[in-house]
């Protein structure tokens, strides 16, 4: 018997079993990765038949006693869980988007606290249909970012204080424009402020700049970032993420400007968290994990810890600028809508 206690909160990550046309059984979530655990194994004893549909045990005990399935218990905080589902349901219905999610991940530890997707459906209204954090890859657009100014400053090929002109909010490479959001710029801006307001001709100009002559120093950079492969999750079916390089198919004279700014690359909106939760633990990247321990009955048989995936994704001092700029996004740039005095923030629109 599944049970769901708080309605189709978390649906798809803790997890469900569909049954094919072909009677085949698929489960999904952490049902699915945790399956032999949760099964148990049935008993057997020999009966003997009396009539068409009576059967008589020929021994008083079984021959094989039945085991119960282990417990597993999720790093899933129910409070922070209803407080993400219905923040993202309320804006979901505000801007009558197609899907969103949201995933709240504890910095030092990587235990995801809340994990909330939701789609509309035929009547409007939402409900959980995908996994989109950890199954829908896309264009990640200003988000990517942070893996921009990374690497041109641990490189040490631009500074936060380093002048770019945004040339009335367009730029352009190789007869493609890029724009602002704000059309008529933002003049001469250091590459800080650039993030703060989120310049699209700033990180493209900073980025082609630097690696323009060695675009795969800049790719090689987003493969020590964990890209162009999976976090290595528990659940099933996670795709990884792609960067192209010099050499592919779709490598082309516009890839590294536009990869600068989130746009020709996949990536899932977990492993975009991964790396901004990394820059928030003071560059340590931990690996998001859902499960706590497996348990039977009063007893702990496993629990899973606290993975690291990377102690060092780039200098401290690096991690120390880039913590600054992002609590300026919210005091002064793109998202002060959000600013509080009450507590700090950090973050990227």
């Amino acid at each position: 018997v599944r049970e769901y206690p708080m309605g189709m909160i978390a649906n798809r990550t803790i997890g469900y079993e569909r049954v094919n046309d072909d009677k085949t059984i698929t489960r999904k979530g952490i049902e699915a990765a945790f399956t032999d655990y949760l099964t148990g194994k049935e008993g057997r004893r020999k009966v003997q038949k009396m009539s068409k549909n009576l059967w008589k045990p020929i021994h008083d005990e079984n021959e094989i006693d039945p085991q119960d399935g282990y417990d597993i218990t999720t790093t899933i905080d129910v409070y922070i869980q209803d407080i993400a589902h219905h923040a993202l349901l309320s804006s979901l219905e505000y801007y009558e988007a197609d899907h969103g999610t949201v995933v709240v991940m504890e910095t030092n530890t990587g235990e995801i606290k809340a994990i909330s997707n939701l789609g509309k459906i035929g009547n409007g209204s939402y409900t959980e249909t995908v996994n989109y954090a950890v199954l829908e890859r896309h264009d990640p657009g200003s988000t990517f970012k942070l893996a921009s100014y990374l690497a041109l400053l641990d490189d040490g090929k631009a500074d936060t204080a380093t002048i770019y002109d945004t040339h009335n909010g367009v730029v352009t490479f190789s007869n493609r424009r890029v724009t602002d959001s704000n059309r008529r710029g933002y003049g001469k801006i250091s590459l800080a402020r650039g993030f703060e307001v989120s310049s699209n001709t700033v990180a493209t100009q900073a980025v082609y700049q630097a690696y323009k002559d060695n675009p795969k120093a800049f790719t090689d950079k987003m493969k020590e970032f964990g890209f162009n492969q999976t976090l290595g999750l528990d659940l099933k079916g996670e795709p990884a993420s792609y960067i192209p390089v010099p050499g592919d198919k779709n490598w082309s004279k516009i890839a590294l400007p536009w990869m600068a700014y989130g746009y020709g690359i996949l990536v899932t909106p977990l492993q975009t968290l991964t790396l901004y939760n990394a820059v928030a633990n003071n560059g340590e990247m931990v690996k998001p994990h859902f499960v706590k321990e497996i348990r039977d009955v009063n007893n702990t048989l496993q629990t899973f810890d606290k993975e690291v995936i990377n102690p060092q994704i780039v200098k401290p001092d690096v991690i120390k600028k880039m913590q600054a700029v992002m609590k300026n996004v919210v005091i002064r740039g793109s998202g002060k809508r959000l600013y509080s005095p009450d507590f700090s923030m950090a973050g990227k629109t």
